[in-house]
């Protein structure tokens, strides 16, 4: 059962983090360059996740997945079955809820590019997508690998969203987070330190890599060395 919940949780993942990376760097561009006043209104909205109480987010994903909601009957009325306590669901509940990991640190990146090189290619005759796709991408790749670890441990450590949408079903909707709680609810103390070491284990190995790479990718301000 632990090696299905694990399988869970990294297909989970995966399908996660490839969708809000799709979907979030058009979006992090997009708010990078925005001049609107809705701006702010557009990064709260994206940003909302890291405040909210992931029981209130999951709620409302709960009933927009509920086939009494247009989401829900679209869903229905297309597969003949229901987004809520569902895989399909819980994709979808992941990408909402990861969406901030993913765009903050993509809009950051975008915001601080050298717009000098894109004036220069834009001279050179290069169009707006060749600007995006030969320049802007390749100056932030350290970013991209950023916002798609941060989005993929986001989406193995999440719990409440989780558990609202998807419920706690075996070889379907229980990852790694719902087996821990099932595993210390029913009094099993062992499988439960087993799930909470990997998972451990598994942000420290995260981190570290993380650090290490941002501190490679850091200029060198202490100079040079005197002799």
């Amino acid at each position: 059962m632990l090696l299905t919940a694990v399988w869970v949780t990294l297909k989970l993942a995966t399908i996660t983090t490839i969708i809000l990376m799709l979907l979030a760097i058009p979006l992090a561009w997009k708010l990078a360059n925005m001049q609107s006043r809705l701006r702010p209104l557009l990064e709260a909205l994206v940003g909302l996740p890291m405040v909210l109480p992931p029981t209130v987010l999951g709620f409302y994903i709960l009933l927009l997945c509920s086939p009494n909601y247009v989401p829900g009957q679209l869903w229905l009325s297309l597969t003949g079955t229901t987004l809520a306590f569902s895989f399909t669901g819980l994709v979808v509940a992941s990408v909402l809820c990861s969406m901030p990991f993913v765009v903050q640190p993509l809009q950051r990146a975008f915001e601080q590019l050298d717009k000098g090189l894109l004036e220069a290619a834009a001279m050179m005759g290069a169009g707006r997508l060749d600007r995006f796709l030969n320049v802007v991408l390749p100056c932030t790749r350290r970013a991209m690998i950023l916002a798609a670890c941060m989005g993929f441990a986001h989406t193995v450590g999440e719990f409440g969203v989780v558990l609202m949408i998807g419920g706690n079903i075996p070889g379907e909707t229980q990852v790694l987070s719902i087996a821990l709680f099932d595993a210390v609810e029913s009094q099993q103390f062992a499988e439960a330190h087993q799930i909470a070491a990997g998972l451990m284990v598994f942000a420290m190995i995260l981190l570290i890599t993380l650090y290490q790479t941002r501190r490679k990718a850091s200029p060198n301000r202490a100079g040079p060395r005197r002799r």
